[in-house]
């Protein structure tokens, strides 16, 4: 395993200001008439938003990688690199790159690329995926599922060195003192994005990347057992703490009704959809205002909102926390809204409370 540092210039964790981000998959959504938008304006929309998110003074923009008929966004990079150059601050990134699916090289490519781009704005989120689809599309087994992680994340950790690889494990072929282009200025910022398993958040602490909870259902706080493995196995390491963010889906409006009424279909629609997939059964109102009021679903008002954020903050100690804003086939003129609410009043509202 490589040990060689990642993730370069980043100030002690305990010094780091609060980042706050907004994340899409691309969710293909209908307009306010309830008629399905093309993936192709999605994708337009898509641009919109993050333009946007720049412009009220979000952090951070996310994009996640899918393969399937209800999100429209397969190659994030691609739209991230076009955002690039039409942002000025705002940090842009995957949420998340499939790794396992992909070829570590030309991801760690096209993200130095953009970070090029965007004059060092450049993050990836590394994770294993939710979704299966792209091992069949790109010709994996799913039974090498850990295993193609695993050998590929180790083969990442060497090239964000930026020194020259030599590579012999695995299926691909064999390198010697390769030098892999282009360079970046100040290094390649990289998460790695955790559902839940402990061995995954050990990972993260011995490969030095910063760990990315994906908190999508119950309360934040049952986490907190996985924020402290991670400081543990950082301490048992003898390394520096790293960053630890929280991703969660929500939605906000002017208020809490208008909110929920906005968001309530759309979100049972897509829970039932992935839940047939996935052997769930069917769920409704019921879960939808508990997750609301007691789980990881962000969704009110700016102050309602602002609130459970940094509540969430300050449960696990976080240094970044990401709203996926987009849920389901909720409609673009909404997700709007909410990105403007969120830069100009959740986020002001986020950092005044923890100051308090």
């Amino acid at each position: 395993m490589s040990t060689s540092e990642h993730n370069k210039n980043l100030p002690p964790v305990d010094q780091m200001p609060l980042q706050m981000g907004l994340d899409t998959f691309g969710d293909v959504t209908v307009d306010t008439d309830g008629n399905p938008l093309h993936q192709a304006q999605v994708i337009r929309n898509v641009v919109e938003q993050g333009q946007l998110a720049d412009r009220v003074g979000v952090d951070f923009f996310g994009i996640g990688e899918h393969h399937r008929p209800d999100f429209a966004v397969s190659a994030p990079d691609t739209i991230l690199a076009g955002l690039a150059t039409t942002t000025d601050r705002i940090h842009l990134g995957s949420a998340v790159t499939v790794l396992s699916s992909d070829d570590p090289i030309r991801v760690y490519q096209r993200f130095a690329t953009i970070d090029a781009m965007s004059g060092g704005r450049a993050e990836v989120v590394l994770g294993r995926g939710s979704f299966t689809e792209s091992f069949p599309l790109f010709g994996y087994d799913l039974g090498d599922y850990e295993k193609l992680f695993s050998e590929k994340l180790e083969l990442f950790s060497r090239i964000v060195t930026e020194e020259p690889l030599t590579w012999n494990p695995g299926d691909r072929t064999s390198l010697k003192n390769q030098e892999i282009y282009p360079r970046t200025e100040n290094g390649l910022k990289q998460w790695i994005a955790v559902g839940g398993s402990p061995e995954s958040v050990v990972r993260a602490a011995q490969y030095k990347i910063p760990l990315m909870l994906a908190i999508i259902g119950g309360p934040a706080s049952r986490f907190k057992p996985f924020v402290d493995l991670y400081k543990r196995a950082n301490d048992q390491l003898g390394q520096d703490q790293l960053p630890v963010a929280v991703h969660s889906p929500g939605h906000i409006a002017d208020t809490d009704e208008e909110a929920k009424e906005q968001l309530r279909e759309h979100w049972i629609t897509n829970r039932n959809r992935i839940g047939r997939e996935r052997g769930w059964g069917n769920t409704g109102v019921v879960e939808f205002e508990n997750e609301a009021q007691h789980g990881s679903l962000y969704v009110g008002s700016p102050e309602t909102v602002a609130t459970k954020i940094a509540q969430t903050v300050k449960d696990l100690g976080l240094n970044r926390f990401d709203l996926k804003f987009s849920n389901g086939p909720l409609p673009h003129e909404y997700s709007m809204r909410a990105i403007e609410l969120y830069g100009t009043q959740v986020i002001p509202m986020v950092r005044e409370m923890l100051d308090q």
